[in-house]
């Protein structure tokens, strides 16, 4: 018995919570992971694991062996992690990472095959999406999302900061003006983007210097429209056709902005930016391949003006 990857097929079930999901993460029959267990625990002489038609539950014994499981699988990441930094061409193995739609689009897959040239032998799965993934049931090794995280079990590395713009195009200003304030804004049709998870729509905050607010101040708008949207492309998409005002991303409005298809209105106002964080499970970092990637991440936001942790 190999008593690596028994340990690792242990450690993916208990983390998945399900022989099914654990088999479809590691690309194996369920009868190949139903047997590995059951040899695992007649060589190891203890139940591992409780078994019912609806969930899986770790014994006392399988607590323990857990925890033991999980040190030893690091100490081995940060064994090979000192050779595979120096050899960066030989490490293999997948990565999985879920990436938000319109960043991922417009910002990492752009820039991926930089990636995959430096680390030729990793096989990597991207899924694209705005969705609550459960990392460590889905087994994703590693997410990248934007603004404030809930608390969970999950380490958040910041990496970027999202800053916004309110714009129009040009012709809805035309039609209606350009506010020259901020109470004006309260007076336009606006694009409402909402949480797809949570429903909620994203606030309006702005910062800046306008007579009376204050330097530095934070407004809060409040925003209604005829349209609602829970997609940053759709989000822009609207804009575009000139339906009302929208609070775009920076990356997202660059391009049309200099073309002249829209316009950005206070500009001295600057909307509160968003933090851009990447999420793994505690003790994944340890992984060579998660280093990797989320140092070659951080360099991808570092090097845009748009999406850097810090204004330069």
């Amino acid at each position: 018995m190999d008593k690596v990857k028994a340990m690792q097929t242990f450690v993916r079930i208990v983390e998945a919570n399900s022989f099914t999901r654990a088999a479809e993460s590691l690309d194996l029959p369920r009868a190949s992971l139903t047997a590995t267990l059951q040899n695992l625990e007649r060589y190891l002489g203890a139940q591992l694991l409780q078994r019912t038609t609806r969930r899986l539950s770790l014994t006392p014994e399988g607590e323990r062996y857990y925890a033991h499981c999980n040190a030893i699988l690091a100490a081995i990441d940060d064994a090979e992690a000192d050779f595979l930094g120096e050899h960066a061409g030989r490490m293999q193995g997948r990565l999985r990472v879920d990436l938000p739609g319109s960043l991922g689009r417009a910002i990492v897959l752009p820039r991926i095959g930089e990636f995959r040239q430096a680390y030729p032998a990793l096989d990597l799965t991207i899924s694209l999406g705005d969705r609550l993934v459960d990392l460590t049931a889905e087994g994703i090794d590693c997410a990248l999302r934007v603004g404030d995280l809930p608390d969970s079990s999950l380490v958040a590395r910041r990496i970027g900061l999202m800053r916004f713009v309110i714009a129009a195009t040009p012709g809805y200003l035309a039609r209606r003006g350009t506010p020259a304030t901020v109470d004006a804004l309260a007076e336009h049709d606006a694009v409402v983007h909402f949480s797809g998870r949570t429903g909620r729509a994203f606030e309006w905050t702005l910062a800046g210097e306008e007579k009376g607010a204050g330097a530095g101040s934070v407004v809060r708008v409040a925003i209604d429209g005829g349209i609602a949207v829970n997609d940053a492309e759709a989000n822009l998409l609207c804009a575009l056709q000139g339906l009302g005002l929208a609070q775009l991303a920076r990356y997202q409005v660059r391009t049309h902005v200099a073309q002249g298809a829209l316009a950005v209105v206070l500009p001295a106002m600057c909307p509160t930016p968003m933090p851009v964080s990447l999420l793994y499970p505690r003790g994944r970092i340890a992984n060579p391949r998660l280093q990797a990637f989320a140092s070659w991440l951080a360099g991808v936001f570092e090097a845009d003006p748009d999406l850097r942790l810090a204004d330069t």
